[in-house]
């Protein structure tokens, strides 16, 4: 007999969720082959879209989206600062859909002339040091600097591919021109799932000469182009000691060199020497040494030091008085202060950069070459584009010139004619032009149409006849497109080039 019903039984079934309308089903996957599909997909997106370096322009894709949306925005160097706050909501919302301080931190950095070689933006405010970080963004103002103009130069000439942003309504650059080879001028950091990329800056100068060089001679020698750019140049100076580790990352993109603090040996007193340090290794910030020598003395590591002081600051430069005891000498109180304190550091070449979209590592030679052959095809594109634009002028200034031979007899023709399409018709049957030339003739407004002057588009039919062979020549022959791009970096050269900072020396 099945048992009676009771109100708790009843209250319990109506409690019971009630499960959605439709079919449901519940699919079994395998743990393992989920979690290595969606890692995979994660490092990918790492690797390729944040991480590492295309070698083409030397920029992640943040810095590349920086770069296009300031240009975009019109914040030239001839134009004012604007509010760096207003970059960075101009790149998240059209480019860039990620945390605001991952793109204020990669602007913060193209301003910083201790960070970077040659500096992409021009920062007003203050953007920190290598001790402090910047103010927020909403009291700093940026605008593009000289050296961005020649990267994002030539975009709007079909000199490189577009793609949809992340949600495909606006078209975004996946390279930049770039008229510098800002991969080796920079330098870059960063790190992928399983890799990483560290790269030195270097000089200016130096790079395009060895550029320049290998265009000239595909076949050139690692040592002859490390004739003309012998090693890395960092923005702060300092001294590289151990030049072997150089060679090995020129010719296998990896190698490791230690740099040195730059020195020099003053009285500070009228009894007492003292080390003045002047420069730092790269990213070594004057208070992290000041800091680490006063733990030393006070640890009894150091022996001799009487005194240290931090006279670093903004207009002046790095500073440090170390003062030394009597009796004790300064040269080995050096040795000391470069064996146990950042006064002498490792730098670790490991360049890593993606080339046709795959994460490669690179010697010297290949870094170089990777450049070339994409400047050959930016100049190759952009004369084709320039071309085409000249043949489409060349076009409508002939039909002017046939137009303005009866400007008269045309202008009656377009005031009788029923419509557009009539008016149309008739230019293209009398005058035998194209429907490119009737149209461009009717959409003139007619005071521009009877003051044009057959000198100035003879004048300009030739000028446009001129360009075209021109580029037609170029075109046409490999080793002229080669000359162009010579050229070109030796112009950019002559505006950015600047000394050799960092010295090289021998341990």
């Amino acid at each position: 007999m099945p048992p009676a019903k009771t109100k708790s039984s009843k209250a319990s079934k109506a409690r019971q969720p009630t499960l959605p309308p439709g079919p449901g089903k519940i699919v079994d996957i395998d743990v393992f082959s989920e979690m290595s599909e969606s890692f995979l997909e994660y490092a990918y997106s790492v690797i390729y879209a944040r991480a590492l370096p295309d070698a083409r322009d030397g920029l992640k894709p943040v810095h590349r989206r920086i770069l296009h949306q300031m240009s975009e925005m019109g914040l030239r160097p001839d134009r004012g600062h604007v509010k760096s706050a207003r970059v960075v909501g101009e790149v998240m919302g059209k480019l860039h859909p990620h945390g605001d301080t991952a793109i204020y931190d990669a602007l913060v950095r193209m301003a910083q002339p201790f960070s970077m070689r040659l500096t992409m933006i021009d920062g007003h405010g203050n953007f920190g040091s290598l001790d402090a970080g910047p103010a927020a963004m909403r009291y700093t103002e940026a605008r593009l600097g000289a050296a961005a103009m020649a990267m994002v130069g030539e975009s709007d000439e079909d000199t490189v591919d577009f793609s949809g942003n992340y949600d495909g309504q606006i078209q975004e650059p996946r390279v930049l021109p770039s008229a510098l080879p800002n991969l080796l001028i920079n330098g870059a950091t960063g790190i992928a799932v399983g890799m990483a990329t560290n790269m030195a800056p270097h000089n200016v100068g130096e790079m395009v000469a060895a550029t320049c060089a290998l265009i000239e001679n595909p076949n050139a020698t690692l040592k002859s182009l490390m004739k003309l750019a012998p090693g890395p140049d960092f923005p702060t100076g300092g001294q590289i000691v151990d030049q072997e580790g150089i060679l090995e990352a020129y010719e296998t993109g990896r190698g490791s060199f230690k740099i040195r603090a730059t020195v020099s040996m003053e009285k500070v007193s009228a009894r007492r020497q003292g080390i003045i340090v002047t420069e730092l290794p790269y990213n070594t910030g004057p208070e992290k040494v000041v800091e680490k020598i006063a733990d030393l003395v006070k640890a009894k590591k150091i022996q001799g030091i009487s005194d240290i002081i931090d006279l670093s600051d903004g207009q002046h430069g790095t500073r440090i008085v170390i003062e030394a005891k009597t009796g004790y000498e300064t040269q080995d109180i050096l040795n000391d202060l470069y064996r146990l304190t950042p006064m002498e550091e490792t730098f670790s070449i490991n360049a890593v950069a993606l080339v046709n979209g795959q994460p490669k590592t690179l010697s010297l030679k290949e870094l170089l070459q990777v450049y070339i052959d994409h400047r050959i095809s930016v100049v190759t594109r952009r004369s084709k584009h320039r071309r085409l634009k000249a043949t489409d002028r060349l076009h409508i200034v002939e039909g002017l010139l046939r137009a303005i031979i009866d400007i008269d007899k045309i202008i009656k023709l377009i005031r009788e004619s029923d419509d557009a399409d009539a008016a149309r018709k008739k230019l293209i049957s009398n005058y035998k032009l194209s429907e490119i030339q009737a149209n461009y003739i009717l959409d003139m407004p007619l005071r521009r149409l009877t003051k044009f002057s057959r000198i100035e588009l003879d004048s300009e039919e030739k000028e446009l006849k001129a360009i075209i062979a021109g580029l037609n020549k170029l075109l046409k022959d490999p080793e002229a497109v080669r000359t162009a791009v010579a050229d070109e970096l030796k112009a950019q050269a002559k505006i950015f080039a600047t000394p050799r900072k960092t010295r090289l020396g021998v341990k």
